[in-house]
């Protein structure tokens, strides 16, 4: 995989005191944004709702990290986990996120995510973990060319 775009190695922080938060159908579709969510990720809301969440998955995530998420989701237990977010602009931004089903009579109707920022520190192990995790799976190894 080979990124051409300078802005993939931007990347955005979120304040302190901030919480991005969404719900989505069960199909994975965003269905409420909150602003700190359209403004961090680079979209308006409108945008956002109907899309799928994937619209912000970056390359760099491995795919045994969604595997785990949706298993831990299936047994109805919460998930939290460290994900690393593609913006519309193609620039990044490093969230802690909890994620759970909305249950309605014992039934699942949604999901809802809230999510916050990390320190520096965390996106330095992270960032190490996800590469080896991705080396040792074959899953989306990365390029980055810089092109004159």
């Amino acid at each position: 995989m080979e990124f051409l775009e300078s802005e993939f190695l931007i990347e955005t922080k979120i304040p302190k005191d901030e919480l991005i938060i969404s719900r989505t159908d069960l199909k994975g579709n965003i269905t409420y944004a909150n602003e700190t969510f359209a403004q961090i990720s680079g979209y308006e809301i409108d945008e956002l709702i109907g899309q799928s969440h994937n619209i912000l998955r970056h390359p760099d995530m491995p795919k045994r990290v969604f595997r785990q998420l949706w298993e831990t989701l299936s047994v109805k237990e919460q998930w939290q986990g460290v994900v690393k977010n593609l913006r519309k602009d193609r620039g990044f931004y490093w969230v802690h996120a909890t994620i759970s089903g909305v249950y309605k009579d014992n039934k699942l109707v949604e999901y809802k995510s809230i999510r916050v920022p990390i320190s520096f520190e965390q996106k330095v192990k992270y960032q190490k973990l996800y590469d080896e995790y991705r080396n040792v799976d074959r899953d989306n190894i990365r390029i980055i060319k810089y092109i004159s």
